[in-house]
């Protein structure tokens, strides 16, 4: 990308879009496509097509997507698949169609196998059954980087595509019931400090094994996998390490300043029992994350505090 490239990132209003977009002025970009939902419904097929018609993008980031944590992908499976398909395949075909000369497609590690071996390396994708609680946002993201697979194969098109792990930072979710486990432990603990709750019940066991990488880190490597790789194969996103949801829990509280008892209901969901990423690939590409998890749930800690807006979501 030349410093002046006519850029589009899908989603600039949320967590991963919005740090892709931070990471590009940083690194002076200043020629940018900006286009909130409000003002196009990317599940919209004519308008997504008018909209690249008219603007004819030459780089696409393509974060925007229908999320959530385990409740909601649970409750709206129909909701989740449907809406993520027809913003994505929208999306990549209007821009194949409107000759953009590179895409970047980002998905979830949540298409990989519920049991995989571990770490998941990218070829481990579709050779088992998935985690049911999220099957239906994960065969949505199947379906678009397949799409975009299949694009470079027919076509000759340059599209790849980026799976990161657990994701937490500024621009996160805290919605108490739809959000994912970083974003709702932080809402979580917060509101029992604030109301000195004696105790913090949460899901599961705690036995879970976790993921976690910094959005500012993911976005980082997103630039520069836009200019230095291209390939069918996906690219993993992630630190390389593990922690359990317990231990998570606590270090969430210590963050807080939450200093009650946890409490385990062991009558709801685990998810996944382990989720690590082989991160080899982009490491021997050149990229490492730079945010320990301790500093990274202090930032994102700050960022709850200070938008009380998104606080009370």
């Amino acid at each position: 990308m030349e410093k002046n490239s006519k850029i589009y990132v899908a989603g600039h209003k949320g967590m991963v879009g919005g740090a892709i977009l931070r990471e590009l002025q940083k690194q002076g970009y200043e020629n940018f496509i900006l286009m909130p939902h409000s003002d196009l419904d990317l599940c919209d097929q004519r308008a997504v097509e008018d909209f690249f018609e008219s603007e004819k993008p030459e780089y696409v980031f393509l974060a925007a997507a229908k999320v959530g944590g385990i409740i909601a992908n649970s409750e709206a499976l129909a909701d989740f698949m449907y809406d993520n398909m027809m913003l994505e395949m929208n999306v990549i075909h209007s821009a194949f169609k409107n000759g953009v000369k590179k895409l970047e497609f980002l998905g979830s590690s949540c298409i990989y196998p519920r049991l995989a071996p571990q770490p998941m390396k990218e070829s481990c994708l579709l050779t088992s059954e998935l985690e049911k609680t999220n099957e239906a946002y994960a065969l949505a993201k199947i379906s678009g980087l397949k799409y975009c697979e299949f694009l470079n194969r027919q076509y000759g098109t340059d599209y790849i595509s980026v799976m990161p792990t657990n994701l937490y930072g500024p621009g996160d979710n805290y919605h108490p019931t739809h959000s994912h486990v970083v974003p709702a432990l932080i809402r979580k603990f917060h509101e029992a400090k604030e109301n000195g709750a004696p105790e913090v019940v949460c899901w599961g066991d705690g036995s879970p094994l976790r993921e976690f990488l910094y959005v500012d880190d993911l976005a980082e490597l997103c630039v520069f996998l836009m200019n230095n790789y291209s390939g069918n194969e996906t690219v993993n996103a992630g630190s390389g390490k593990e922690i359990t949801i317990k231990e998570l829990s606590e270090l969430v509280a210590k963050t807080v300043g939450y200093e009650g008892k946890i409490v385990w209901d062991t009558s709801k969901p685990n998810g996944t029992p382990r989720k690590l990423l082989d991160v080899s690939k982009a490491t021997n590409l050149g990229w490492t994350y730079h945010t320990e998890l301790e500093d990274g749930l202090k930032l994102a800690y700050d960022d709850f505090l200070n938008n009380p807006v998104r606080a009370e979501r």
